[in-house]
């Protein structure tokens, strides 16, 4: 919750921040094309990419395998286009960063912390009573 909060109100206090800099370092003009031409160039790279993990993930189902990287990376890139489609610079580069994959994959594996020591259980521990009815000793 305290992070979301922090997200919500920092992030634009950042985008604020560079724009009033690099505004007043190239001009607003070149400021709002380059924002224009990196949320441009984002989509159409954003969309290659989508293809490329729609393709692989295809071949992974006629290989009879779940493409789970190709979901969550699917799912990564709908984020990163939007990112990207948002006007502000630092938006625009964590998505570009989600974008190229091998970013993307060290992402995945600092978030995807997997602890070796925990094993999996095929069971669920628990406790049972057996109750009888009163009306079944009745007959």
């Amino acid at each position: 919750m305290n992070t979301i909060l922090l997200l919500i109100i920092g992030l634009p206090i950042i985008e604020i921040y560079l724009f009033i800099k690099l505004g007043a370092k190239i001009g607003a003009f070149s400021t709002i094309s380059l924002i224009l031409i990196t949320a441009f160039l984002g989509i159409i790279y954003a969309r290659y990419e989508g293809f490329n993990t729609l393709k692989s993930g295809m071949s992974q189902m006629v290989k009879n395998e779940m493409p789970i990287y190709e979901i969550v990376s699917g799912a990564a890139l709908a984020f990163a286009a939007l990112l990207l489609i948002l006007p502000g610079f630092a938006t625009d580069i964590i998505g570009l960063l989600i974008i190229f994959p091998p970013t993307r994959k060290l992402i995945f594996k600092k978030i995807s912390h997997k602890k070796p020591n925990e094993k999996k259980q095929d069971y669920i521990n628990g406790e049972f009573e057996d109750i009888e009815d009163d009306n079944d000793k009745k007959i």
